[in-house]
């Protein structure tokens, strides 16, 4: 069965509408590129920056803070 059409000020389409409730709400669209994690690259510079962080006071703490942070299931 079609779709009943839209009366004629209704003129914005699902996503212009969803975009519109969210500004309507005080919510701002951000866009941002990040490393893709599936690159070998990612994983390489990952080891990098853990290889330097390895053994220092940083190390500790940024583990501390995850910790913290992030609930980890019970085995």
């Amino acid at each position: 069965m079609p779709r009943a059409r839209r009366t004629t000020g209704d003129s914005l389409n699902k996503f212009q509408r969803y975009r519109q409730a969210q500004l309507d709400r005080g919510m701002k669209l951000l866009r941002v590129w990040v490393p893709d994690p599936h690159k070998p690259a990612f994983a390489r510079e990952a080891e990098r920056q853990a290889a330097l962080l390895r053994g220092r006071p940083e190390e500790q703490e940024a583990l501390s803070f995850i910790e913290a942070a992030f609930k980890w299931p019970e085995p």
